[in-house]
């Protein structure tokens, strides 16, 4: 049977020059990159590239990248952090109420400790108002924080208005974005260069699990929050895993040409809503203008994880939803006003590079007769 993978906002696969470069560091390099003798050199100068090669990507300098476990330890880091260093100047966290949970349980524990945090709601297509923004920030607000591109549905966010907001409202706020999604697949260079933090991770761009990294513009300040060593600056100490981070680099040298890349997807998931709109019970719950990498729908009538499962015994994968939330119902399809039927039957399917119309004719195959045999079974 072929295996159909459309699950690339979850993980993708590691590509052939990222595993190569992570063997080699297992293998070959296998020093501690603190270390002073060769080996740890040799460590060190990988760990090193690969911080240039991010910085160069999204038009960084190298000493404001950060390496980390992930897009998750990146978020508490950036919001956790930049609240602790911050909460004289203020108490109000400003974020969207369709964030990556990293972000929403950050900014939860925040209010535990007495932090006002104002969560803005999505207009239908989960985009978040630039009105709102403007309205929810204050001379208090010390970070405001929304993501480049939701990973549920795709919509992109006008992450680049924050800045205005902020100083309409002569506000010290710090703008932090979660790109995590957008890595690769928008050129992030323009987003960048609005905020002052800024989240990755490597494993949805063909790179390992288990790294990310964090971009923290020059002069801002954070704490950290992870203790004990003196390394990437005290900002993110303990012994830099140099073959993941180093698989990162990898990957991300071996990324396409971010438009040729985006032209390819665009055309893939047109093609894809067009096969899709002529199956009658399936609706489309991504706006139009989203991020081309995901497509949100929903198959009336048949619950999504039973629709995953009858894809799964096809060769064919795809989420119920972020893969982070486990099961759980969809905030994001909650906070965008769908009724519960469209969530409960909510399927997130999602490309990269690797597909193609072959593995999109054979899911609308294959949905088709889920369909077909499901409602049979009802």
């Amino acid at each position: 049977m072929r295996e159909i993978y459309l699950d690339n906002s979850a993980t993708t696969v590691t590509c052939k020059e990222a595993a190569e470069k992570i063997s080699e560091l297992l293998t070959e390099k296998y020093g501690n990159p603190s270390s002073l003798h060769a080996k740890g050199l040799q460590a060190e100068y990988e760990v090193e590239n690969a911080r240039k090669v991010l910085a160069a990507h999204i038009g960084a300098s190298p000493d404001e990248i950060f390496f980390t476990s992930g897009g998750t330890e990146s978020n508490n880091l950036a919001v956790i952090g930049a609240a602790a260093a911050h909460k004289r100047t203020g108490k109000r966290i400003v974020v969207s109420a369709i964030e990556h949970s990293s972000v929403l349980e950050s900014a939860k524990y925040l209010e535990e400790q007495g932090f006002d945090v104002v969560y803005l709601q999505p207009d239908g297509s989960g985009r978040i108002r630039e009105e709102d923004i403007i309205d929810a920030v204050d001379e208090k607000t010390i970070l405001v924080s929304l993501m480049t591109a939701n990973n549920e549905i795709g919509t992109l966010q006008p992450v680049s208005s924050i800045r205005r907001a902020v100083k309409l409202k002569k506000s010290p706020a710090l703008i932090h974005t979660d790109a995590v999604q957008a890595l690769g697949k928008l050129d992030l260079k323009q987003i960048r260069s609005s905020v002052d933090l800024l989240t990755v991770s490597a494993h949805k761009i063909h790179g390992p699990k288990g790294t990310g990294a964090i971009y923290i513009k020059k002069g801002i300040r954070i704490i950290p929050i992870i203790h004990g060593g003196e390394q990437q600056k005290r900002i993110r100490p303990g012994t830099e895993a140099s073959e993941l981070i180093a698989g990162f680099g990898a990957a991300i040298s071996a990324l396409p040409d971010i438009r040729e890349g985006h032209k390819q997807i665009a055309e893939l998931n047109d093609y894809c809503k067009q096969r899709l709109k002529a199956i009658n019970g399936v609706y489309i719950n991504s706006p139009e203008d989203c991020l081309p990498y995901i497509l949100n729908i929903s198959v009336c009538g048949i619950r999504s994880e039973t629709m995953l499962h009858f894809l799964e015994a096809h060769g064919i994968y795809v989420s119920s939803g972020s893969a982070c939330a486990k099961g759980k119902k969809s905030h994001v399809l909650s906070a965008i006003g769908l009724d519960n039927k469209r969530i409960d039957s909510a399927i997130r399917i999602s490309f990269s590079r690797y597909n193609c119309a072959e593995d999109i004719d054979c899911l609308c195959a294959a949905l088709e007769s889920g369909i077909a045999a499901l409602a049979k079974s009802k």
